[in-house]
């Protein structure tokens, strides 16, 4: 059982994260009326500081904390491809999400799928954005949970059964009420104790592991010899050359699709303008050198010959954790950890649930929904996807909910052509964008699935593995580009153009109060 030092520093993290949540309602305040907007973007209000904690606090998730150092335990070197993909993601969202934070907030888009709509004039092809992004994005809110269960489990502060069930609902059920009442200022100001807790503990954590071992190289000489080499350079440490294409691929392809997902995409549209963006884009790497450390505690927890359970390599850091450090350190860092599964997994919820009510609920089922009605559906939307991950995460295995984001990391980037290719062209037909997206979720299903659930595959007997979405996406693409003069040939219309796409980014802040917020 966890020690009461432990468990008291664990509770107050988690307590301040409830009383934080309690006052979201007093950031960036508004006197319009219930909209949307409001509760899922915050008004598009957010200055720069707070840009940064919740981007950052939402794609640096508490699964990525616990998985990143897993599979440096398990795998070695390979597992470093979060880092050079997380730096990729920068110079991506400098430029795409400025461009397409400046057409949404024109034409009071909130989705990716309403950008899409408005430029391809296609429901279809929007309706498609918009479920492959629930699809994608469902799993990923349950593995946070899963994350939780981990940390929880690994500092003996889960208790076996159901009392152990109800201790992990009571931490998510506090947000799940904040979230409820004040949408994405709960996750917003619930970030700032995320990054808070988070840099000094890792900060105390690696200290502590380099005091301990004796510096960085005692460190990796321990892991190699723990994964059966004789040393750092001759161990799965390094990257062997028929690694490499998987490991640049994978970067690569995570890099293209982490934009893609409905999360990344609405924590960014709360900004208050494009250069808010721009400066948050070039402070993101402060959270990949975050992300970086946590993959050496993977290393170090090899050094340390600490025995994960087989099939839970995500346990080694907070083992780890519990094994070097004092009480009140590691109930301090047990608490970051679940507080950075709080943030990612509400702005999750919400935007799944903005997605279904502009793009499925208004389009389709009530398309003269008023603002507040729109707002109360997506509450009631929010709450259900939380419920859902809920009993996902104790109604199955955990392999499944990998299984399933494994999946979705592939489906998510087929909406790329659509929304990426988009903001700077529009020769790409509706149709053949659609069908591209349907040969690209079906090459990319069957191809994880043909590998027993592995993202990473050949394409043939005997090939170099690379990874699945990157190969989808080539297919999608090419049946894009070649169907797209076959249907101009044809004679097939498009949709009308409404989205008037600016001819080069221009940087400022928001409009004024009274731009068109429709």
């Amino acid at each position: 059982m966890a020690g009461a030092a432990m468990t008291t520093t664990f509770l107050a993290v988690i307590g301040g994260a409830s009383l934080l949540a309690v006052t979201a309602r007093r950031l960036h305040p508004s006197d319009r009326l219930p909209s949307l907007e409001g509760w899922a973007l915050a008004d598009r209000g957010l200055g720069a500081g707070w840009t940064w904690l919740l981007l950052g606090g939402t794609v640096y998730t508490a699964y990525t904390f616990t998985a990143v150092p897993g599979l440096v335990y398990g795998n070695g070197a390979s597992a470093f491809f979060a880092v050079p993909y997380t730096v990729i993601v920068c110079p991506l969202a400098f430029v795409l999400l400025s461009r397409l934070w400046e057409v949404a907030r024109r034409h009071g888009y909130i989705t990716a799928a309403d950008f899409v709509r408005g430029r391809y004039g296609s429901p279809p092809l929007a309706l498609v954005v918009a479920l492959t992004g629930i699809l994608a994005t469902m799993p990923y809110l349950a593995l946070q949970l899963l994350g939780i269960r981990a940390v929880l489990t690994a500092g003996g502060l889960y208790p076996p059964g159901a009392a152990g069930d109800l201790a992990m609902v009571a931490v998510f059920a506090g947000l799940a009420v904040a979230t409820y009442r004040h949408g994405l200022r709960a996750p917003t100001v619930i970030s700032a104790l995320k990054a808070v807790a988070v840099f000094v503990s890792l900060t105390a954590v690696c200290w502590l592991v380099l005091d301990r071992f004796g510096g960085p190289g005692a460190v990796f000489d321990g892991a190699a010899r723990a994964l059966g080499g004789t040393d750092a350079a001759h161990s799965p440490l390094v990257l062997t050359p028929g690694q490499q294409p998987a490991y640049a691929t994978l970067a690569l392809g995570s890099a293209l699709a982490l934009l893609m997902y409905p999360h990344v995409l609405t924590a960014g549209f709360a900004a208050d303008g494009t250069r808010t963006l721009r400066k948050v884009s070039a402070g993101l790497p402060a959270w990949t050198a975050l992300l970086a450390l946590f993959g050496f505690l993977g290393i170090a927890a090899l050094a340390a010959g600490v025995r994960a359970p087989a099939g839970g390599a995500e346990a080694a850091v907070p083992m780890l954790v519990d094994r070097l450090m004092p009480g009140p350190l590691a109930g301090l860092v047990f608490g970051s950890i679940v507080v950075g599964a709080l943030v990612p997994a509400a702005v999750m919820s919400i935007a799944a649930a903005t997605s279904f009510v502009r793009n499925v609920y208004v389009e389709y089922v009530h398309p003269t929904a008023t603002p507040k009605r729109q707002v109360r559906v997506a509450k009631a939307v929010s709450l259900t996807a939380k419920l859902g991950a809920v009993a996902f995460v104790f109604g199955l295995r955990d392999q499944d909910a990998i299984n399933l984001q494994l999946l979705g990391g592939v489906w998510i980037l087929q909406v790329f052509p659509a929304v990426a290719v988009g903001l700077y062209t529009r020769w790409l037909h509706p149709r053949a964008l659609l069908a591209g997206w349907a040969v690209g979720m079906a090459a990319g299903t069957y191809l994880v699935v043909r590998e027993g659930f592995s993202s990473i595959v050949p394409l043939v007997a005997g090939s170099p593995e690379i990874y699945a979405g990157v190969a989808a996406l080539v297919l999608n693409l090419a049946v894009a580009v070649a169907a797209t003069p076959l249907l101009a040939r044809l004679g097939v219309p498009r949709g009308p153009d409404t989205t008037d796409l600016p001819s080069r980014p221009r940087a400022g802040r928001r409009p004024p109060t009274g731009a068109n917020n429709a």
